[in-house]
């Protein structure tokens, strides 16, 4: 039995878990909405977002508007009559016309403990910046980035092992469960809703595909965060012999000892040491361009010389 009529907002794999929490519940969603279907793949063939796919297997019917704010999308929309509206990486941002729509209102899941981490990129972000923790919080959505109030958080460590796939997963889980709990509560009245402090918050932009350009100059350590950060995308990279080679994964050297310009390859083990701006960077899986990653003792292997060579 559907209890309320809800609408879900969300495209990527993030948004997955909680489409497919809802679709088992009794919060079954009357229409999902996505992105349109993008080009993907060396082929550019249509691919469609992993949240279509995941309301097709359902039966739950999918719109897919290039702009929900043109009058026929959010007519559309409006012609499901939904009276809770869950948001989870949809990818637009949702006008007044669309929010005001439903009885219950919009509740977003996002990927932070906000307010630290508004905007839409808040896992790289907490990576990138070093936090001990991150988590997701249940929020009543309006028209700002993220600034809407809070109804529920929960936490989660971030591991020193972590990359941005990695921890998307775990939090994609625990948004899932969480709205679940949430719900229930938020539909009856019993969840009063915890305006943000705004003084605390810290933004996360969207990423560019040129953030994951790698600056030797700086410390191992903020490469090492940044190589975790941009993993699966946009990866973080530098130049060998004219050529694009991608870090896949890499750790900071203990001690931190090392000599020469940054960029410089100081030492080829199990490893590829390094030389940064401060302290010494290990490489431990590479991947040039075109190419399958490989460890980066087998890449050493089939490279002559690499030791006094320099990174760009």
């Amino acid at each position: 039995m559907n209890l309320t009529r809800v609408a879900f907002f969300g495209s990527p794999e993030f948004a997955v878990p909680t489409l497919q929490a809802l679709i088992d519940s009794p919060y079954r969603p009357v229409v999902v909405v996505t992105q349109p279907d993008r080009p993907a793949g060396r082929s550019r063939a249509l691919r469609p977002p992993p949240a279509k796919q995941t309301a097709q297997a359902a039966d739950v019917p999918v719109l897919q508007p290039e702009r929900l704010r043109d009058p026929a999308a959010a007519a559309a929309l409006a012609a499901y009559e939904p009276e809770l509206q869950i948001v989870c990486a949809y990818g637009q941002i949702l006008r007044r016309d669309v929010l005001d729509l439903p009885r219950h209102g919009t509740l977003n899941v996002h990927a932070s403990l906000l307010p630290r981490w508004r905007g839409a990129s808040p896992i790289a972000a907490a990576i990138r910046a070093g936090d001990a923790e991150t988590g997701v919080t249940i929020m009543l959505v309006g028209e700002g980035v993220d600034t809407g109030p809070m109804l529920t958080r929960r936490r989660e460590p971030i591991d020193h092992e972590d990359d941005a796939g990695s921890l998307s997963e775990r939090l994609a889980t625990l948004g899932a469960s969480l709205l679940l709990e949430t719900m229930p509560n938020w539909i009856a009245g019993d969840l009063a809703a915890e305006p943000q402090d705004d003084r605390l918050a810290t933004l996360a932009p969207r990423l560019q595909k040129e953030e994951g350009r790698i600056d030797w100059s700086q410390p191992a350590i903020d490469i090492w965060r940044q190589v975790r950060a941009l993993s699966p995308w946009p990866g973080a990279t530098t130049m060998l012999d004219g050529v694009a080679l991608r870090i896949r994964r890499a750790r900071p050297a203990e001690p931190a000892e090392g000599d020469g310009p940054p960029g410089r390859i100081l030492a080829v083990d199990e490893t590829i040491g390094v030389q940064t701006g401060a302290g010494v960077l290990l490489l431990e899986e590479v991947q040039r361009e075109g190419r399958r990653a490989m460890a980066a003792a087998a890449f050493a292997r089939g490279k002559r010389d690499l030791v006094g060579q320099r990174l760009e």
